[in-house]
């Protein structure tokens, strides 16, 4: 799992690499090695304004869905936290109950730095519920934002942890399926040609119904609007099917795209993705074009 890092830690992590290239570059005490340097941050933060720009479309585009009616496939949700089976999860270091958990634990040397002894963090399967339905969150491969911490020293060791604690709000974005229930039976494409065999049986009501110009015929394009309808109907008794018999699942998509999980509320995600970008875009330019300037 990725972690509390993901793009967030990174963040910061690529203006500690800014400053770690002109920390270098002012020990050369020469001007031409700063167009090269200021080169090099402005190609990270490219790179950083992609990661945050696609997360911010990412989650601006994808509307939020409740879970009983959302769609399978990529989907939005959000709700609050149990655990499946309704005792929760302990966390590693407090013991505390939760239903995820993230820690580390570092280790002071003799000469004052710290470095990282133990890590880890939960991978069972929690799930978040709203008005609608629940759905079981498996974290295996998600990038998890985390507003909740604590971090204390005992001796020469820092411990840190975060958690998502039960009935604590939670936004969720991936690849969310129906399993367990009819899903696996059920084709779309074919369930609508069933559905419109059984409409053309009965004319007289396919034409008080799609023959918008009363000719008295159905032609293509008021064809086409009654398989539009049709496939509606469909997925709307799909819907009806997996909230009654399947378990919704929420997990990584195989395509790739944003998998997240985050106690901090989707505005508060957007506004976060948002200023990243327009930072990192700012640093992008200013120190590209300044770069430009000496090499010229």
């Amino acid at each position: 799992m990725r972690g509390v890092f993901g793009v967030q830690s990174g963040n910061w992590l690529t203006g500690g690499i800014h400053f770690g290239i002109l920390a270098v570059a002012v020990q050369f005490h020469t001007l031409a090695i700063w167009p090269y340097a200021l080169g090099a941050i402005s190609l990270i933060s490219f790179a950083a304004w992609i990661g945050n720009y696609h997360r911010l479309r990412q989650i601006s585009d994808t509307p939020t869905s409740n879970i009983a009616s959302a769609a399978q496939g990529y989907s939005e949700i959000t709700g609050r936290a149990e655990q499946p089976g309704g005792t929760p999860l302990l966390s590693k270091l407090t013991s505390l109950p939760c239903v995820w958990f993230r820690y580390e634990i570092y280790e002071k040397s003799a000469d004052d730095k710290w470095s990282l002894e133990e890590s880890g963090d939960s991978d069972e399967p929690f799930a978040i519920k709203d008005t609608t339905g629940q759905c079981v969150i498996d974290p295996e491969g998600a990038e998890v934002l985390c507003a909740r911490s604590q971090t204390w020293t005992e001796g020469d060791r820092r411990y840190t942890e975060w958690m998502f604690l039960p009935q604590e709000r939670i936004y969720a974005i991936g690849d969310f399926v129906t399993i367990g229930g009819p899903d696996g039976e059920l084709d779309v494409d074919a369930d609508v040609s069933a559905e419109l065999t059984e409409w053309k049986k009965n004319q007289p009501e396919l034409l008080r119904r799609f023959d918008l110009n009363r000719d008295g015929a159905i032609d293509l394009k008021e064809w086409e609007l009654a398989r539009r309808e049709a496939r509606r109907e469909v997925e709307a008794q799909h819907r009806e099917m997996r909230m009654r018999d399947g378990t919704h699942m929420l997990r990584k998509p195989a395509d790739g795209r944003l998998f997240l999980l985050s106690n901090y509320l989707p505005e508060k995600l957007r506004q976060t993705y948002l200023i990243w970008s327009w930072v990192h875009s700012v640093m992008f330019v200013a120190a590209g074009g300044y770069a430009l300037m000496l090499l010229k």
